[in-house]
């Protein structure tokens, strides 16, 4: 047994390192031993690639040693001609190995790419694998987040790593290589020139200094970002139902522009040393040239020799300029590399001795013991889940555990499988401590099936087949009996391709109840000694539920049971169960004896309505064990003596119900309704009756003694504690409500039209009429948005041209005029190129001036200097300006995304491209990298275009021929950079949807990692997440081969250019048509356009892969808006009427070939309760789904008040409606906040009082007072977590604060106990008589009975309706075969 030593480290550990405290080696952090080779040939081709700038500059200055020679009369034409030649060989040699090495270094910088992302993957995969539970409780922004945020940071390192470092090193080699010759050249003159290096040097380590910061500020506020999109997407149902698609939006623009200042500040900074090393760059020849004309009129240097200098400091600093537009890139890799390196660092930690236990016994028994073990939640250090609880399993037994929600049942489960440790006390397994056990034997000998049931995006048959260890060789016919265990045969021979059918991301192809059964017959399969069940059958319906109970005590005839519910019914006679509450053991006993007894939910006094079950017992005890009466005590444990209690004590404990609970008026009285309606103050809820609500009186206990033997058969019953108040039921999904916008047309709301108005209504839509389509609004991108969608393919690269053509629609006012001025300023900066290049020129030509020399030369000095400056501060602007009008540019199309995507209708989710992982990438990292475009890429293009145009332009007039010739070129060179574009895009398209289906894989275990341990799936999804990485560096080494390959073709045509132009030149010259001034300044133009030309080619590949990122944003950006079914309609509305179904088919677009309803013909009245009955699957849920909205029928017509849905207004409509649905959706915020969701602030409803007093009626106000912060409190993703009741009660509570016409309760009882039941079948009372209709689909006997109707579906089809009872003794009823 080993023992793993924990340091105190993050509590509620930070995701992020901080940038500051990254250094250079960051980069580096994931360097295998494998990587050294591909790394150090990299750098050794990026020194050589390096040395051939230097060379081009040595063999230039003798070409141009040459002209100066022949202008000063040294050298005739043919004498001209032959030396240039020879040089110009060189040069041509020189393009040849140029493209060699290009190649070469440029394709192993992209292999180590590949290699550090893959490395980064692996290693951050294994490290969370092996991370405990506590681990991810404690991450800040959740565990969905991180994830998100993990991957942009690896693409980030990917990027820094590959191109962008191989191009710093080449240049930092260029720079000092260049330096090395200029000084070889001429020392004296070289270090005159340079003197305003170190200078320079440290005011731009200052300004990247200034720079850390902001990129470490800018990584948290896009995490927030991502979590925020993340949790929406996650909610969609909840967001339309309660109509918070603008509030959504604006929380998420208002983070973005947040992360946006961050940036701007890391690009004011980069500007800023562009800015200055530009004037650097161009002034500093003012100083260097005064000392070389000394050289030269002192005859210690001839002109070459100073021209060779010139040109080497020159590329050196050119050098040092080309490295700057990559600084940022690098920065956010080093950055990046810190964080990963810093969470790999926290996965290493520990924070206390945790015991991995290496015993793996031959057989396990199942017997199991708890003894006094007490539990808190990391997340939760302040409530304690289990205090000095004990408990006995005996193997082959069947066990339940009971308890109210919040009382520790779920984290018995949690325990047993060691997602956690015990805080105190101790756990066995036949008599081995629980850390002494090998973990994977543990987990292979319990199987854990959770109400939640995870299945993964894989066909049915995989997913019970994962059951077992050896799950690849899993035989069909070895599924067939788990499949009849959990009753799935139907479902299965229902669906098109049967078991082959994929369940999609999580299961959401399939129901909540379908979900369950493959859980179990995947715990069937498995077939494990001692199983677990968590509310496993929660979601299915009576016959279904009683059917797979029985299977399942059938299976576990003889093994070790354990079942944790709060449905009483489950429990026969003869069955043991522990009662849990506030964490403590108060209750435990036979069934029969817990009955006979005074207190508990058992209790004769306060015994559930629930009929339970009597036909069906196991073997009654002998007589005498049965006759113990209920006894009470403090602890117990296997073999030990239970002290008795007062009856006092149990007295002040525990206060039951009495018979006729008060429930204050849930929206107040009709008049207080409304008050609200008009706007004008409104108490929902009265003070002095909330505070009374669910009030129970006091009753006293049944003391007694009684001692436990270890096989428990003597214990009937052991009353710990009196039980205290079981609050009442919580709903599992977060309910919305109305945003200002619908209460703009008051008059249509608020004042009640009258009978005769709604009756000429109903008559105008009587007939069918077909949905109304929007008219198009006046927007430049609609056309581009609506063949967006159609024709976007997996792989397919938009080109930039199009991309950039949207920035000026999306832009507001100010940064239109912003993006004029940068593009202003881009024209200035270009036109300074070949200015500077003319002025240098004729600085150059004063040394062979006979004459006033001195004169000249200081003319021309002023001139540079005067270019330099005006040159860098438009290059300052340029880079600036447009990289905040990217931003914004991005952030808007951010911003429409969100609002597009959370607009489309519900169908558009369940398509797998549309997954929520790779709509949060799409939101995050591909939005990060298309700013690029215009921030970096488009100015620069602009740039290089203006200067060709004007270099070239003056060069026709100034020697046309040479120019011509120059030209000639062009169409050679262009090729090859298309062909080079067209290859690095299709390849980068294809790595990035190989990075894509990486991603996913790493979502999808990390984010069900919980089920993943459980089922000791681990192994299976490293491997297949190790064969999605190697096939995405597989994808990434080609893409290397074929772009490298292209790249350096690319580089070697612009040396023969130069060559050719060269050579061409001494031609011209030797003719004397032009004179050796105008021909050396069409040389130098020439050569500064060609060069800024060429560095286009470096850029390719990072514009190709913005390219590629921007073509996912944009397709979702331009996703149809307003045209869905949900904004078919513009009538409000005051009252839903009645709802009318008229020959309804529908079928679940996902789902084609399995209709859910069929003609379904049903009138449901909106004034009062209405039970909606039937087994899984029958369309009980779609049909609240139809009401509400989300889907359209597929056929038939659907109407309020006899308006045909498709004429509603779809806000208002859902204005009037509040949803609870059986899963909670709970947003990662206050607890406040997610009870007054997408609530106008100013409305009374969103006040802390009605907040309050909805909580109360949902008797969840007394849970939220005793958590630390109350209802400031943060919940959701990173924050407190909850118990699954919990989270249903403030689902109720925020459903209950919207004031609805109607309550739709899905199954929002399935996750209760029965006191929280109870709470919720009077509150639906309550509301009934206040002429507030309930809609409540249930598989609960007794939340029938609470209705005023119960309809019973059968195969989407209305079977019967009436009331309970009276359905209950028709001759034949439906109902009563599916309660019996």
């Amino acid at each position: 047994m080993d023992a793993d030593i924990e340091e105190p480290s993050d509590r509620r550990g930070s995701d992020t390192a901080r940038a500051g405290n990254a250094r250079w080696r960051s980069l580096f952090a994931f360097t295998a031993k494998s990587h050294i080779l591909p790394l150090c040939l990299a750098l050794v081709l990026s020194l050589a690639s390096g040395v051939v700038t230097p060379v081009l500059s040595y063999l230039l200055g003798k070409v141009f040693d040459a002209f100066t020679s022949f202008g000063g009369g040294e050298y005739t034409g043919s004498e001209l001609i032959q030396e240039v030649s020879k040089w110009c060989i060189g040069v041509t040699a020189l393009g040849a190995a140029s493209g060699l090495l290009h190649t070469g270094y440029f394709g192993f910088w992209l292999v180590f790419g590949e290699l550090q992302a893959k490395s980064a993957r692996d290693m951050l995969f294994v490290g969370m694998l092996e991370k405990e539970m506590e681990w991810y409780d404690l991450r800040k922004d959740g565990t969905e987040a991180l994830i998100q945020r993990l991957q942009t940071q690896i693409r980030e390192l990917q990027m820094a790593t590959s191109q962008p470092l191989g191009f710093a090193v080449q240049s930092t080699v260029t720079a000092f290589s260049a330096l090395g010759l200029a000084m070889y050249t001429a020392w004296d003159l070289t270090l005159v020139t340079i003197a305003t290096i170190p200078f320079a040097a440290i005011v731009l380590g200052f300004i990247s200094a200034k720079m850390q910061p902001s990129i470490d500020a800018q990584a948290e506020e896009l995490s927030a970002a991502s979590k925020l999109a993340n949790n929406a997407l996650q909610a969609i149902d909840t967001i339309k139902c309660f109509n918070g698609q603008d509030f959504e939006t604006w929380q998420y623009a208002k983070v973005i522009k947040r992360a946006a200042k961050k940036y701007l500040l890391q690009a004011k900074a980069n500007a800023l040393q562009i800015g200055f090393v530009r004037f650097i760059t161009l002034s500093m020849f003012v100083q260097g040239f005064w000392y070389g004309s000394h050289l030269v009129i002192s005859g210690k240097k001839d002109p070459g020799d100073i021209l060779t200098a010139f040109w080497s400091c020159l590329m050196a600093l050119q050098a040092v300029e080309q490295i700057l537009p990559q600084m940022i890139v690098l920065e956010k890799g080093r950055a990046a590399g810190a964080t990963l390196e810093a969470i790999l660092t926290q996965m290493g930690k520990r924070r206390r001795v945790i015991m991995t236990g290496n015993l793996a016994p031959q057989f396990c028994e199942g017997d199991i013991e708890v003894r006094n073990v007490s539990f808190r939640y990391p997340s939760r250090p302040d409530q304690p889940a289990l205090h000095r609880s004990s408990f006995f399993f005996p193997a082959g037994e069947t066990t339940f555990v009971i308890g109210k929600s919040g009382s520790g049942k779920s984290t018995l489960g949690n325990l047993l499988m060691r997602f956690y440790e015990p805080t105190t006390g101790e756990i066995s397994i036949d008599g081995n401590a629980l850390q002494t056990l090998d973990i994977p034997w543990l987990r292979n000998n319990v199987t854990l099936v959770q109400q939640q049931s995870v299945l993964f995006n894989e066909t049915i048959f995989k997913n019970i087949a994962f059951g077992r260890r050896d799950w690849d060789s899993v035989r069909r016919e070895e599924v067939k009996q788990s499949i009849e265990t959990a009753y799935l045969q139907h479902t299965i021979s229902d669906l098109a391709q049967g078991l082959d059918t994929i369940v999609g991301s999580g299961g959401n192809a399939m129901s909540g109840g379908q979900r369950q059964r493959v859980a179990i017959a995947r715990a069937r399969l498995r077939d494990t000694p001692i199983l677990i069940l968590d509310e496993a059958t929660s979601a299915l319906d009576h016959i279904s539920k009683a059917s797979v109970m029985e299977a399942v005590r059938e299976w576990r005839r003889g093994k070790t049971t354990i079942v944790i519910t709060h449905d009483l019914s489950q429990i026969e006679e003869d069955e043991y169960a522990y009662i849990l509450d506030k964490g403590v053991v108060v209750q435990e006993g036979y069934r029969y004896a817990l009955q006979r007894g005074s207190d508990g939910p058992l209790g004769a006094p306060r015994r559930p309505s629930v009929t339970f079950p009597i036909n069906k017992r196991l073997p009654r005890l002998p007589e005498e064990m049965r006759k113990s009466s209920v006894t009470t005590a403090t602890s117990t444990s296997r073999g030990s003596t239970i002290s008795t209690s007062s009856t006092d004590s149990m007295d002040i404990q525990y206060r039951p119900r009495p018979q006729s609970v008060y429930i204050p008026g849930i929206f107040g009285t009709t008049a207080e309704r409304t008050q609200i309606a008009r706007g004008s103050r409104f108490e929902p809820f009265p003070s002095t009756a909330a505070a009374g609500a669910f009030t129970m009186h006091r009753m006293s206990g049944m003391p007694g003694m009684f001692v436990r033997p270890p096989d428990r058969a003597m214990s009937p019953v052991v009353d710990h504690n009196s039980v205290s108040d079981w609050p009442l039921p919580s709903p599992k999904i977060r309910n919305l409500s109305l945003v200002n916008e619908l209460h703009g047309s008051k008059s249509d709301i608020s004042k009640p039209r009258s009978n005769s108005q709604m009756e000429r209504m109903s008559k105008r839509w009587s007939q069918n009429i077909p949905m109304r389509k929007l008219k198009q609004q006046a927007d430049p991108l609609v056309a581009q948005r609506r063949e967006s969608d159609r024709t976007a393919k997996v792989g397919h690269v938009a080109p930039i041209k199009k991309m950039l053509l949207t920035v000026w629609p999306t832009l507001g006012w100010r940064n239109r005029c912003l993006l004029i001025l940068g593009f202003v300023c881009a024209a200035v900066h270009a036109a300074a190129t070949p200015v500077f290049s003319w002025v240098f020129s004729k600085l150059l030509s004063t040394f062979f001036l006979p004459t006033n020399r001195s004169q000249q030369a200081l003319k021309w000095s002023l001139s540079v200097l005067g270019v330099g400056g005006g040159d860098a501060i438009a290059t300052y602007f340029l880079h600036y300006l447009l990289e905040t009008c990217g931003q914004a540019w991005v952030d808007s199309l951010r911003a429409e995304a969100i609002k597009r995507i959370i607009d489309q209708p519900r169908a558009w989710f369940d398509e797998d491209k549309n997954g929520i992982p790779k709509l949060t990438e799409c939101l995050d990292r591909n939005a990060e990298e298309m700013r690029n475009l215009l921030g970096r890429f488009a100015g620069f293009m602009f740039v290089v275009a203006v200067m060709l145009v004007t270099a070239l332009t003056w060069s026709l007039i100034i020697c046309w021929k040479l120019t011509l010739v120059g030209l000639a070129t062009a169409p050679y060179i262009y090729a090859v950079t298309k062909s080079y574009q067209a290859v690095s895009g299709k390849w980068e398209g294809r790595s990035n949807d190989a990075g894509t289906a990486a991603s996913s894989i790493f979502t999808e275990t990390f984010s069900n990692v919980r089920t993943v341990r459980a089922l000791t799936l681990e192994a299976y999804l490293h491997g297949k997440y190790l064969k999605s990485t190697a096939n995405a560096l597989n994808i990434g080494l080609r893409r290397s081969a074929y772009s490298s390959i292209f790249y350096g073709i690319s580089d070697s045509g612009i040396v023969f250019a130069t060559a050719l132009i060269f050579w061409y030149g001494a031609k011209v010259a030797a003719s004397r048509q032009f004179s050796t001034q105008d021909i050396i300044t069409v040389f130098s133009m020439l050569l500064f356009t060609i060069s800024s030309a060429n560095a286009i080619i470096a850029f390719i590949p990072q514009i190709n892969s913005s390219c590629a990122t921007a073509t996912r944003l944009l397709r979702l950006a331009n996703l149809p808006h307003k045209e869905s079914h949900e904004h078919s309609g513009h009538i409000r509305i005051p009252a839903l009427g009645t709802i009318v179904f008229s020959n309804v088919d529908f079928t679940y677009p996902s789902r084609p070939h399995g209709p859910v309803l069929n003609n379904l013909n049903l009138a449901l009245p909106t004034h009062t309760s209405i039970a909606l009955v039937g087994s899984s699957g029958s369309g009980k849920s779609t049909i609240a789904s139809l009401i509400l909205g989300l889907y359209p029928p597929t056929s038939g017509r659907l109407t309020f008040s006899g308006i045909p849905i498709s004429a509603l207004h779809m806000a208002s409509l859902r204005s009037l409606i509040a949803v609870v649905p059986q899963t909670p959706q709970i947003f990662a915020a206050s607890v406040a906040s997610n009870i007054a969701y997408a609530l106008p602030e100013r409305s009374p409803l969103a006040s802390r009082q009605a907040i309050e007093r909805a909580a109360e009626v949902a008797g969840i106000h007394a849970f939220i007072t005793s958590l630390p912060g109350g209802y400031q409190t943060l919940i959701g993703e990173g924050g407190t977590g909850l118990s699954g009741g919990q989270l249903q009660r403030i689902a109720i509570a925020r459903a209950i604060a919207r004031q609805p016409k109607l309550l739709i309760l899905d199954e929002a009882t399935s996750a209760l106990d029965g006191e929280n039941a109870k709470g919720v079948r009077d509150l639906v009372r309550r509301l009934a008589s206040e002429g507030v209709g309930v809609l409540m689909v249930t598989h609960d006997k007794e939340m029938m009975m609470a209705c005023a109707e119960v309809i019973v579906l059968k195969d989407g089809m209305v079977m019967e309706r009436g009331a309970f009872d009276h359905l209950m003794h028709s001759p034949g009823s439906e109902l009563r075969r599916l309660l019996s």
